[in-house]
């Protein structure tokens, strides 16, 4: 394709910001018809489709991501030009574009992500969530530039990454009153057979529970397995059985969900990961994400 089509991709821009061609439609003030037809010309000119169905929606194809990505950055340049030439200040944020691991808890990603938000200049962070491996498939092919994980990236990977350590802890378990009255009484012996709330077996935090559980002869009930941390401490807050959470988040099990401690080791560790495509980092944001780690403690 020798030329693009602005026309075309700010139409497309608009339904993928928007979330749908109605909704596009109603913000460009033209007719949903005429804002398909024209998507589907950029799509022949890509050769590439940028919308499949799911459902009854449209989401965003593996193309699609990467075409969005560079129409944020175009049509936030377009603006920067405008208000250049009419002598409006302007400064131009940062763009950091992060994956976060499902598993991993919002309270460790937040301190992680702290000094990024201390830089001098302005930086815009775009967070994506979902499964470690996926997220290592968008870094690889440069549509995120740091992963942040629980675990460091698997070297079974065909594409070299870089493990950043960014720290660690013990883990502390946790559950409603008076289930956890009844646990902390013999504690960590008193875990066997009890109805546990997990990570999911993909989970950093899982493997070295389950090398802790065996090494001490303990079998829990397993109620149900989780990919997302958060939906498990809410589970464990209607008292559907113990959690182990990170002993950094202690305070928020507690507080937030109204779960009260059983009891911690440190000899079950978990650990925190910023995984990055290349050795040499280049971009400020993530060299700043990197180079202190994080406060630890058990």
């Amino acid at each position: 394709m020798d030329w693009l089509n602005y026309h075309h991709l700010r139409y497309f821009w608009m339904v993928a910001r928007e979330g749908g061609l109605r909704q596009a439609a109603e913000k460009l003030n033209v007719s949903a018809p005429s804002i398909s037809a024209q998507i589907r010309e950029l799509e022949d000119a890509f050769g590439e489709k940028l919308f499949r169905r799911s459902g009854r929606n449209n989401v965003l194809t593996d193309a699609g991501q990467v075409a969005l990505r560079y129409a944020d950055e175009i049509f936030s340049l377009g603006r920067e030009l405008s208000n250049a030439v009419t002598q409006r200040p302007s400064a131009r944020a940062l763009r950091l574009h992060v994956g976060i691991a499902d598993s991993l808890p919002k309270l460790i990603t937040q301190q992680i992500l702290e000094p990024v938000f201390s830089l001098p200049e302005v930086v815009h962070v775009i967070c994506r969530e979902g499964k470690v491996e996926d997220l290592l498939a968008q870094l690889v092919a440069h549509r995120l530039d740091v992963v942040l994980a629980d675990e460091p990236a698997p070297g079974s990977l065909k594409v070299r990454v870089y493990n950043h350590p960014m720290g660690e802890c013990g883990v502390t378990f946790c559950a409603v009153g008076r289930l956890a009255a009844a646990l902390r009484k013999g504690f960590p012996r008193s875990l066997h057979q009890a109805p546990a709330l997990l990570p999911a077996e993909s989970t950093g935090l899982r493997r070295s529970l389950d090398r802790w559980f065996q090494s001490l002869g303990i079998v829990p009930r397993i109620v149900a397995e989780f990919e997302d941390a958060a939906l498990m401490k809410v589970m464990a807050s209607d008292g559907r059985g113990f959690i182990p959470v990170p002993s950094l988040v202690t305070a928020e099990a507690v507080d937030r969900f109204s779960l009260r401690v059983i009891g911690s080791t440190e000899k079950c560790r978990d650990q925190f990961f910023a995984i990055t495509a290349d050795r040499r980092i280049h971009h400020p944001a993530v060299a700043a994400l990197t180079a202190g780690g994080m406060a630890t403690r058990g």
